[in-house]
Protein backbone atom coordinates (compact mmCIF):
# COMPACT_ATOMS: atom_id res chain seq x y z
CA UNK A 1 0.00 0.00 0.00
CA UNK A 2 1.15 3.52 -0.83
CA UNK A 3 -0.03 6.44 1.31
CA UNK A 4 0.58 10.12 1.93
CA UNK A 5 -0.87 12.77 4.26
CA UNK A 6 -1.42 16.30 2.94
CA UNK A 7 -3.18 18.94 5.07
CA UNK A 8 -4.69 16.27 7.34
CA UNK A 9 -5.99 14.18 4.43
CA UNK A 10 -4.50 10.67 4.22
CA UNK A 11 -4.69 9.08 0.77
CA UNK A 12 -3.98 5.32 0.72
CA UNK A 13 -3.88 3.22 -2.47
CA UNK A 14 -3.90 -0.49 -3.31
CA UNK A 15 -3.57 -1.70 -6.90
CA UNK A 16 -4.39 -4.90 -8.80
CA UNK A 17 -3.57 -6.14 -12.29
CA UNK A 18 -6.85 -7.24 -13.92
CA UNK A 19 -5.55 -8.78 -17.14
CA UNK A 20 -4.68 -8.05 -20.76
CA UNK A 21 -6.89 -7.97 -23.83
CA UNK A 22 -6.92 -6.84 -27.45
CA UNK A 23 -8.93 -3.68 -28.18
CA UNK A 24 -9.15 -2.50 -31.81
CA UNK A 25 -6.04 -4.51 -32.63
CA UNK A 26 -3.99 -3.06 -29.75
CA UNK A 27 -2.99 -4.94 -26.61
CA UNK A 28 -4.20 -3.21 -23.45
CA UNK A 29 -3.45 -3.92 -19.80
CA UNK A 30 -6.19 -3.33 -17.24
CA UNK A 31 -5.43 -2.18 -13.70
CA UNK A 32 -7.77 -1.57 -10.78
CA UNK A 33 -7.05 0.56 -7.76
CA UNK A 34 -8.81 1.17 -4.46
CA UNK A 35 -8.31 4.50 -2.74
CA UNK A 36 -9.15 5.39 0.84
CA UNK A 37 -9.34 9.08 1.71
CA UNK A 38 -9.27 9.66 5.47
CA UNK A 39 -9.89 13.02 7.11
CA UNK A 40 -7.42 13.23 10.00
CA UNK A 41 -8.22 16.90 10.62
CA UNK A 42 -10.75 18.74 12.78
CA UNK A 43 -12.98 20.12 10.01
CA UNK A 44 -15.51 18.62 7.60
CA UNK A 45 -14.15 18.52 4.03
CA UNK A 46 -15.56 17.75 0.61
CA UNK A 47 -13.78 16.30 -2.40
CA UNK A 48 -14.72 18.43 -5.42
CA UNK A 49 -12.49 17.23 -8.28
CA UNK A 50 -9.58 14.98 -9.25
CA UNK A 51 -6.48 15.53 -11.38
CA UNK A 52 -4.52 12.48 -12.60
CA UNK A 53 -1.28 12.00 -14.47
CA UNK A 54 -1.19 8.45 -15.82
CA UNK A 55 2.07 7.17 -17.36
CA UNK A 56 2.93 3.85 -18.92
CA UNK A 57 6.28 2.23 -19.69
CA UNK A 58 6.08 3.48 -23.29
CA UNK A 59 6.14 7.09 -22.00
CA UNK A 60 2.52 7.67 -22.94
CA UNK A 61 1.06 10.27 -20.57
CA UNK A 62 -2.64 10.77 -19.99
CA UNK A 63 -3.84 13.84 -18.08
CA UNK A 64 -7.30 13.38 -16.59
CA UNK A 65 -9.46 15.98 -14.85
CA UNK A 66 -12.97 15.45 -13.59
CA UNK A 67 -15.48 16.42 -10.98
CA UNK A 68 -15.61 14.19 -7.93
CA UNK A 69 -14.68 10.51 -7.98
CA UNK A 70 -16.80 7.71 -9.46
CA UNK A 71 -19.65 10.18 -9.90
CA UNK A 72 -19.64 11.44 -6.31
CA UNK A 73 -18.36 14.44 -4.38
CA UNK A 74 -18.04 12.90 -0.94
CA UNK A 75 -18.22 14.90 2.28
CA UNK A 76 -15.79 13.48 4.83
CA UNK A 77 -16.17 14.26 8.53
CA UNK A 78 -13.22 14.31 10.96
CA UNK A 79 -11.83 10.81 11.64
CA UNK A 80 -13.99 9.33 8.88
CA UNK A 81 -12.98 8.07 5.46
CA UNK A 82 -14.31 7.51 1.97
CA UNK A 83 -13.21 4.50 -0.09
CA UNK A 84 -13.76 3.90 -3.79
CA UNK A 85 -12.43 1.68 -6.56
CA UNK A 86 -11.70 2.55 -10.17
CA UNK A 87 -9.30 1.53 -12.90
CA UNK A 88 -7.34 2.44 -15.98
CA UNK A 89 -5.98 0.90 -19.18
CA UNK A 90 -2.33 1.09 -20.19
CA UNK A 91 -0.53 0.24 -23.42
CA UNK A 92 2.25 -1.47 -21.43
CA UNK A 93 2.25 -3.99 -18.55
CA UNK A 94 3.50 -1.40 -16.08
CA UNK A 95 3.20 2.30 -15.39
CA UNK A 96 2.29 4.76 -12.65
CA UNK A 97 -0.31 7.26 -11.55
CA UNK A 98 -0.19 10.41 -9.41
CA UNK A 99 -2.16 13.58 -8.96
CA UNK A 100 -4.27 15.48 -6.48
CA UNK A 101 -7.79 16.03 -5.24
CA UNK A 102 -9.33 19.48 -5.09
CA UNK A 103 -10.85 19.69 -1.63
CA UNK A 104 -12.79 22.32 0.28
CA UNK A 105 -13.07 22.84 4.01
CA UNK A 106 -16.86 23.05 4.42
CA UNK A 107 -16.66 25.17 7.58
CA UNK A 108 -14.32 27.87 6.24
CA UNK A 109 -14.91 27.50 2.46
CA UNK A 110 -11.12 27.25 2.08
CA UNK A 111 -9.99 25.30 -0.99
CA UNK A 112 -6.89 23.13 -0.89
CA UNK A 113 -5.18 20.25 -2.69
CA UNK A 114 -4.66 16.79 -1.23
CA UNK A 115 -1.81 15.04 -3.02
CA UNK A 116 -2.34 11.57 -4.46
CA UNK A 117 1.07 9.90 -4.07
CA UNK A 118 2.77 8.33 -7.05
CA UNK A 119 1.85 4.66 -7.21
CA UNK A 120 2.96 1.86 -9.51
CA UNK A 121 0.80 -0.28 -11.77
CA UNK A 122 2.60 -3.57 -12.38
CA UNK A 123 1.64 -6.84 -14.03
CA UNK A 124 3.59 -9.51 -12.12
CA UNK A 125 4.55 -11.39 -15.30
CA UNK A 126 6.40 -8.31 -16.61
CA UNK A 127 8.62 -7.85 -13.54
CA UNK A 128 12.12 -9.33 -13.18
Amino acid sequence: MVQLVTKDIRVSIRTRFQGAFINNGLKQYAFAYTIRIKNEGKHIVQLKARHWQIKDALNDIDLVYGEGVVGKKPVIKPNESYTYSSGCLLSAPFGSMSGYYEMVNIETATKFKATIPNFKLNAAFAMN
